[in-house]
C-alpha cells in the first residue's frame, strides 16, 4: 500500500506556540513514514524547518492584538473580503493537490473562529468529496477563556458533529481533563483521544553540551507579549539568592526592536556583567536541562519542555484579553509542587524574586508522572486511521 497522505492546517495568530506544536506533530508523522503536507496561515517564523514534509505558506495573517478580534495581513492592515477569497482559494487548491487520506486541523472547531470563512467551505467540500478523507481536530487540554462561552461551546459541538471523525486532546487526563473547560466532552465519546502532552524532542547538535550550566534562563516564547516579564526578571535579579549566577534572557523572535533595545540597555545598567540578552537559542531545551532555574511564561510548549527537562521553574501565565488557559494549567502544576507560579497581575520585581528563591530552595522535580508522549502517540493514531481509508 502507498504511503498515507496527511494534510495539516495550522494558523498561529499572536504567539508561535500553536505553530511549534503542529510542527512537532508533523515531525512525528514524518518519522512514522507518513507523507505530510503542512499548511501554515500565519506569519513566517525564522528558524522553523520541517524536513521530509511539504510546507505550503498561505497568504499570511495574524491578530492585531491580544483580543484576537481583528485579522491583519502582511502589511499590518485589516484583511478584506478580497483577501479572504484569495486565502480560501489557495487553501482549497493546496488540499486538492495533496489529495490526503486524512486532514488534521489544529484547534478548530474549538478555536480559530476567525478562520471560518475558509475552513467551513473547505470542510463542506471534503465531506462531499468522492475520496472523503478522515477529518481530525488537534487541540490542547485546556480551552482559553474566550472559548468557554456556553453558546460558543454549543457551536463547537455542532460543528464537530457535522464534520469531524476524531479529536486528539494533547494532554494527560490524570492532570487536566478536557471536560474541565469543554462542557460537551462527554458527548464526544470514543471519538475523543487523549494523547499525552506534546513536547519537542528534536535535539539540537549542541544537546550534549554544557551550555547554560548553572544559569538562570529567562524566556517568553516568541516574545510577542512577554517584554514585561523579561524586564521584571532583569530587575529582580539583585534581590534573589541566584544574583551571582549568569542570567540568560531569551527575548524571542517577535520582540519589537524598541523593546529589544530597552532590554539590552537595562541589562547593561543593572546586570553587573551577569545578564546576557539574546533573541533565541536553538539549544533551548539543553539550556533548561543544565540550568539552575527557568523563569518563563506558562505557554503549553514551554511548560512541557520544563517538565521534560526536570528543571526548577517559575512561571508567569499570560492573562491578557480573555486568556485563562495558561493560568489554569500553571496553577495545576504549581499545586503539585512542579513549578512556582506568579499571577501576571501581581508581577513585580519583589514578587518574582520571592518566587525565584522558593523555587531555587527546592530539589529538582522528578521527570516522571506526566505523560509527555503526545507526539509519538498522535502519529500512531493518525497512521492507523489513515491506513483504514479504503481508496
Amino acid at each position: 500500500m502507498s504511503r498515507r497522505r496527511i494534510f495539516i492546517y495550522t494558523q498561529h495568530l499572536l504567539g508561535i506556540g500553536h505553530l511549534r506544536r503542529a510542527v512537532t506533530l508533523a515531525r512525528a508523522m514524518v518519522a512514522a513514514g507518513l507523507d505530510v503536507t503542512f499548511v501554515s496561515g500565519g506569519f513566517d517564523v525564522p528558524g522553523f524547518s520541517l524536513a521530509g514534509a511539504r510546507w505550503i505558506q498561505l497568504p499570511p495573517a495574524g491578530a492585531l492584538d491580544e483580543r484576537f478580534s481583528v485579522l491583519v495581513g502582511a502589511q499590518g492592515h485589516p484583511v478584506d473580503d478580497a483577501w479572504r477569497a484569495r486565502r480560501s482559494k489557495a487553501l482549497l487548491a493546496a488540499w486538492r493537490a495533496a489529495d490526503p487520506h486524512l486532514m488534521l486541523l489544529e484547534l478548530f472547531p474549538f478555536g480559530r473562529r476567525q478562520m471560518r470563512f475558509e475552513i467551513l467551505p473547505w470542510l463542506e467540500q471534503a465531506l462531499a468529496a468522492a475520496r472523503r478523507p478522515v477529518i481530525v481536530s488537534s487541540v490542547r487540554d485546556v480551552l482559553g477563556g474566550g472559548q468557554r462561552d456556553p453558546s460558543r461551546q454549543d457551536e463547537m459541538l455542532a460543528t464537530f458533529e457535522r464534520f469531524f471523525d476524531h479529536v486528539l486532546v494533547h494532554g494527560d487526563p490524570r492532570w487536566l481533563r478536557f471536560d474541565r473547560t469543554f462542557r460537551h466532552a462527554a458527548a464526544l465519546g470514543e471519538r475523543l483521544h487523549y494523547t499525552g502532552y506534546v513536547v519537542d524532542r528534536d535535539e539540537s547538535p549542541q544537546a550534549a553540551s554544557n551550555a547554560g550550566l548553572g544559569e538562570v534562563v529567562v524566556s517568553a516564547g516568541g516574545g510577542a507579549v512577554g517584554a514585561t516579564l523579561l524586564e521584571t526578571a532583569i530587575r529582580c535579579r539583585p534581590r534573589t539568592t541566584l544574583a551571582a549566577r549568569t542570567w540568560r534572557v531569551l527575548a524571542g523572535v517577535n520582540v519589537a526592536p524598541a523593546a529589544w533595545s530597552q532590554l539590552q540597555a537595562l541589562a547593561t545598567e543593572l546586570g553587573e556583567g551577569r545578564v546576557i540578552v539574546e533573541r533565541s537559542r536553538e539549544d533551548f531545551r539543553t539550556l533548561l536541562k543544565n540550568s539552575s532555574l527557568s523563569i518563563s511564561q506558562a505557554g503549553y510548549n514551554t511548560l512541557m519542555e520544563i517538565l521534560d527537562a526536570g528543571a526548577r521553574a517559575v512561571v508567569v501565565p499570560f492573562a491578557g484579553g480573555a486568556e485563562t488557559e495558561q493560568t489554569l494549567r500553571a496553577r495545576t502544576l504549581a499545586a503539585s509542587g512542579r513549578v512556582e507560579s506568579v499571577d501576571e497581575a501581581s508581577l513585580t520585581p519583589a514578587t518574582l524574586a520571592a518566587a525565584v528563591d522558593r523555587a531555587a530552595s527546592r530539589e529538582r522535580p522528578p521527570r516522571g508522572g506526566v505523560d509527555l508522549e503526545g507526539a509519538r502517540r498522535s502519529a500512531q493514531l493518525i497512521a492507523g486511521w489513515a491506513e483504514r481509508v479504503a481508496w
